[in-house]
């Protein structure tokens, strides 16, 4: 099992992850998403089994209890998690995967799979960070303060990340991301298999 073509995206809120996960993949489209599990409600529009696997609090915790979640954390009181069979998959069929996940979750995915390349995505300013979460609206002012305050503590950790990408451009970023992807696949060697501990709770 090859677990160089295990690709962790981090960064906080805002900067940009999931669109520049879409251009990655519209560069190159054998490049695959996983889909996470989560115990809250479906939102409108969205598919169980596209947008996320839908399941039952105790469903979940059956799942941590049986050493299926390869990472997961609770935020809102609801759980977020990636199921370890499901990444197995990817990588036995030899499918570069990508993982959009916080930073935490980073650090699980490494501990289980040591030659995984971790991505940290690093908006341009605090300033821009901030006026791009205002663009999203649906926030008032303290949340939007919170979510800084979380964006800062996050930005900590990118100096434990294999490499940290500035998305000042969503195009010139998927393009650097991708070609980094496909060198880190070349020269960091393969893992014969992923570790066995136990993934850690995060609780936001």
């Amino acid at each position: 099992m090859d677990d160089r073509k295990l690709i962790v995206i981090s960064g906080p809120s805002g900067c940009g992850k999931d669109t520049v996960l879409r251009r990655i993949r519209e560069l190159d489209d054998s490049i695959a998403t996983n889909v996470s599990y989560t115990t809250r409600s479906p939102r409108k529009g969205e598919v169980d089994g596209v947008n996320y696997h839908f399941v039952s609090k105790e469903q979940f915790l059956e799942n941590i209890d049986n050493g299926m979640m390869l990472e997961y954390n609770q935020y809102a009181g609801n759980y977020y998690g990636t199921s370890r069979e499901s990444i197995n998959r990817f990588l036995e069929d030899g499918t570069t995967v990508v993982l959009v996940i916080d930073v935490n979750g980073g650090r699980n995915v490494k501990k289980f799979y040591p030659n995984a390349m971790l991505l940290f995505l690093m908006p341009p300013s605090v300033d821009e960070l901030r006026r791009r979460l205002l663009q999203r609206g649906g926030a008032d002012e303290e949340t939007i303060r919170a979510r800084l305050r979380i964006a800062a503590d996050e930005m900590l950790y990118a100096e434990h990340y294999d490499l940290v990408v500035v998305n000042k451009d969503v195009d010139e970023c998927a393009q650097e991301c991708l070609e980094a992807i496909r060198a880190w696949e070349e020269k960091v060697p393969a893992n014969i298999q992923d570790q066995t501990d136990e993934p850690e709770e995060i609780k936001c």
